[in-house]
């Protein structure tokens, strides 16, 4: 009898969020990280670009220097999952923000000067610069969408119950548009020369 519910309370178990609550978990930490690592990514390319771009738009220097300033910002601000809020994830994205609207500055410069564009060292930076904020878009929906996966775990019947009487997870905060990315999509860019 003790087998057949044990056996009962086993099969119960794992269908109501026992592993997927936890995994999910998992998997929402390493989208996150995922995201951090190409934010990396670019600040750490970042310099390189500014360096050639200094080469062929001294008369720019504004521009290159909100990009370097932005870019400090950015890699000031860090995320911890462990002790993640929605204060700390809207910081981290305001600053991540700021460095996007400064990149896209830096890009209108582009347009607007087509020595730099003939440039092979430079194309090939922008090229991999322009690579590094696709893969930050695509780990940025990654993230919502393990987010979502999570929240939907921890709120929903029936694996809310097991959340409730053994994890006790809350649900995490979505990431979301800083006012400075909102600022950056519904006006665009403007040089000024």
């Amino acid at each position: 009898m003790k087998k057949i519910v044990l056996l009962t309370m086993a099969l119960f178990l794992t269908g109501c969020g026992i592993q997927s609550i936890p995994q999910q978990k998992n998997e929402v930490d390493a989208s996150l990280a995922e995201i951090t690592n190409q934010y990396k990514r670019r600040a750490d390319l970042i310099p390189n670009l500014v360096g050639v771009v200094k080469g062929y738009a001294s008369h720019e220097k504004d521009t290159l220097q909100g990009v370097v300033e932005a870019r400090a910002k950015a890699t000031s601000v860090n995320i911890d999952p462990k002790n993640m809020s929605a204060e700390k994830l809207a910081e981290f994205s305001k600053a991540q923000g700021q460095l996007s609207q400064a990149l896209g500055r830096l890009m209108m410069v582009t347009e607007n000067y087509p020595n730099l564009k003939a440039d092979q060292n430079f194309r090939d930076l922008q090229a991999q610069l322009e690579g590094t904020e696709n893969r930050i878009t695509v780990a940025r929906n990654r993230y919502i969408e393990q987010i979502k996966s999570f929240n939907n775990l921890v709120a929903v019947p029936p694996t809310n119950f097991t959340n409730m009487l053994v994890y006790h997870y809350e649900k995490m905060p979505q990431w979301d548009v800083s006012d400075v990315e909102k600022a950056a999509v519904e006006k665009a860019p403007e040089v000024k020369f």
